[in-house]
């Protein structure tokens, strides 16, 4: 079928849209027409060369829409459920075989080579590959086709067109909160970043019960937002000149957890140095690029602290997403006050906003 997708012809390119000729889903997929897609980092970093996935190419991996067709093996799911699509796994590495299918071994191929798994490409233009697949759905197009297994059915009465982003940016910051730290109430909470990431972990911190929460960034109106959303403290880093000391002081010695999402070494090593002695731990979620190193003190580190990396916030979609949706729907994680929705036409404006720091969390809404 002839689709529109927003496709990158060469690295740092614009997104330009375009027309293409969309595979029929096999009998292990979907057809879903897109209602709307969250824009991510990872999508940038994608349009900038920061995988492997050759170009001309189409991004987008935060896609919610609805189910227009099934492939003949699919059980689950049936034309007019509402889902979203997320991320990738194979199912047979010791990964997954484990349960822990966020780190699984395929995952990189599965996200960015641009094909499905056996390398068949899902777009065509003039007979020529057009590589997509991006997460195994690339949602930046008005249709789509995902496994069946990476699709998760949603809850009807739910705001379809507002649920893309927990497909990765929700659940990444939600779940290194809630599967990961597991924090008690009353625990103590840093989160450096408060862009989308940050925040969806800082509102899972409050419906947990944490107190303190801290939100830490340089950007005021993300600050003030942070408060509107449940920090009972926050710190402009562009002011402050001692951050580390102002959490110590805030948490009595230190914080039990700290969140980092914005992929900066510095920030990472204050996030680190903000925890309690003795256990606090803190947990890396923010995405950086191949080759980034960090350091910190050995002795601190020793002192009883964890650092621990954290990849889609740890979750079973399937599972979390619904649970997260239903946060949404009673009104604790109200997600709609970091989103700005964009015509598909202005993909480049979304993206140049969320860049510059106008926008925390843009989504596309697709015409059909």
């Amino acid at each position: 079928m002839q689709i529109t997708a927003a496709v990158v012809r060469e690295k740092f390119a614009r997104y330009e849209l375009d027309t293409f000729e969309l595979d029929d889903p096999r009998a292990d997929e979907i057809l879903v027409k897109v209602v709307a897609s969250g824009i991510c980092q990872t999508d940038v970093h994608g349009r900038d060369g920061y995988f492997q996935i050759p170009y001309p190419a189409v991004f987008g991996h935060e896609g919610a829409g609805v189910v227009e067709a099934v492939g003949s093996g699919v059980t689950t799911l049936k034309p007019g459920d509402h889902v979203i699509m997320s991320f990738p796994w194979c199912g047979g590495c010791p990964s997954c075989r484990a349960s822990r299918i966020a780190y699984c071994q395929d995952a990189g191929k599965l996200k960015q080579d641009g094909t499905r798994a056996d390398g068949s490409t899902l777009l065509k233009q003039n007979g020529q590959p057009i590589y997509g697949s991006f997460f195994q759905q690339s949602s930046f197009s008005t249709y789509t086709i995902a496994n069946e297994r990476y699709a998760i059915k949603v809850r009807p009465d739910a705001p379809i067109a507002l649920l893309g982003p927990l497909a990765c940016g929700g659940q990444t910051g939600a779940g290194a909160v809630m599967n990961v730290m597991q924090p008690k109430p009353g625990d103590s909470i840093a989160v450096f970043g408060t862009g989308g990431v940050g925040l969806s972990g800082l509102m899972a911190a409050r419906i947990l019960g944490c107190d303190p929460i801290i939100a830490v960034d340089i950007r005021p109106e993300r600050l003030a937002l942070a408060k509107e959303l449940g920090a009972t403290h926050v710190i402009n880093a562009s002011d402050e000149k001692d951050v580390v000391g102002a959490i110590q002081k805030i948490t009595g010695g230190g914080a039990n957890f700290t969140l980092e999402t914005s992929a900066v070494p510095a920030v990472f090593r204050m996030a680190e140095e903000s925890t309690l002695q003795g256990g606090g731990t803190c947990v890396l979620v923010g995405s950086a690029r191949k080759g980034t190193d960090v350091s910190f003190e050995m002795p601190h580190i020793q002192r009883g602290r964890i650092i621990r990396g954290v990849v889609q916030g740890e979750s079973t979609p399937k599972s979390f997403i619904p649970k997260l949706i239903d946060h949404v729907m009673a009104g604790e994680m109200p997600i709609e006050k970091m989103i700005r929705r964009y015509a598909f036409a202005d993909i480049n404006q979304a993206v140049a906003d969320a860049e510059s720091g106008v926008t925390i969390k843009p989504v596309l809404d697709m015409p059909h």
